[in-house]
């Protein structure tokens, strides 16, 4: 694979981890800030998510999954979920196309309930059923997402599917996640300075390389995915094991 032009020498093609994860953190400080509501920064972020999904494609990420809304969101202020709800149905309305024609697979991990406006489920679906055959690249929005709700919802469904406890192992439970064929990640990274994981694919990212950074999110660019990456290439992963 030969490397576009703005790719670090230091980036080896052949060890780029086949799916980053991110939580996109720090549009509310970006703008307060610059003295802007913080509904500016949410905007300023979609920038960050384009540049971000043409830095993966450069380097070859094959899957790239991204922390859009949690379920813990629903906390903030009224007027901010709302302009999230029409932010993000927007977004897609923009640039599913684009996406589209870059070989980009669009997909969302989270529940479908009844607080996600009906308006927005559908541009979601429309989304991914006009790129479900695109393979160069799986994004994944967790939108209206919760680690622990995606461990909770596989458990019900173990126990709608009938399976006896003694049968419940990681695999049968791992099968009843959002999308039980995404591999794990192998590189999360979360920006704005912040050290936790915040509910975000807590069976998922179990022995997955942490990265976190300073930069806020509405700067992220792909300069800031491949320093990511650099630094994931200069760690020795052991899955619990020793070095032999």
């Amino acid at each position: 694979m030969t490397a576009p032009d703005d790719v670090p020498p230091d980036i080896d093609l052949e060890r780029v981890p086949s799916h980053v994860a991110c939580v996109m953190d720090g549009n509310g400080r970006w703008a307060s800030q610059r003295g802007l509501p913080r509904t500016e920064g949410h905007a300023a972020g979609e920038a960050a998510l384009l540049d971000t999904v043409d830095g993966a494609l450069d380097i070859g990420v094959r899957w790239l999954t991204m922390f859009a809304f949690s379920t813990e969101n629903w906390r903030r202020p009224t007027d901010e979920v709302r302009y999230l709800m029409g932010f993000n149905e927007s977004l897609l309305l923009r640039r599913r196309d684009e996406l589209h024609a870059k070989g980009v697979r669009i997909r969302f991990a989270g529940r479908r309930d009844w607080r996600v406006p009906r308006r927005v489920l559908r541009r979601m679906d429309e989304s991914a059923g006009l790129t479900a055959g695109n393979r160069r690249l799986t994004l994944t929005m967790a939108f209206n997402y919760g680690g622990r709700a995606e461990i909770v919802d596989a458990v019900r469904q173990l126990v709608r599917d009938g399976v006896p406890a003694d049968k419940v192992d990681e695999r049968s439970l791992r099968s009843r996640l959002y999308h039980p064929d995404a591999p794990d990640p192998d590189l999360v990274v979360r920006t704005s300075g912040e050290y936790r994981i915040s509910n975000f694919l807590l069976w998922e990212l179990a022995y997955s390389e942490l990265v976190f950074t300073d930069v806020l999110w509405p700067d992220f660019r792909r300069r800031d995915l491949f320093d990511a990456v650099a630094e994931y290439q200069r760690r020795e992963r052991r899955y619990g094991g020793v070095r032999s």
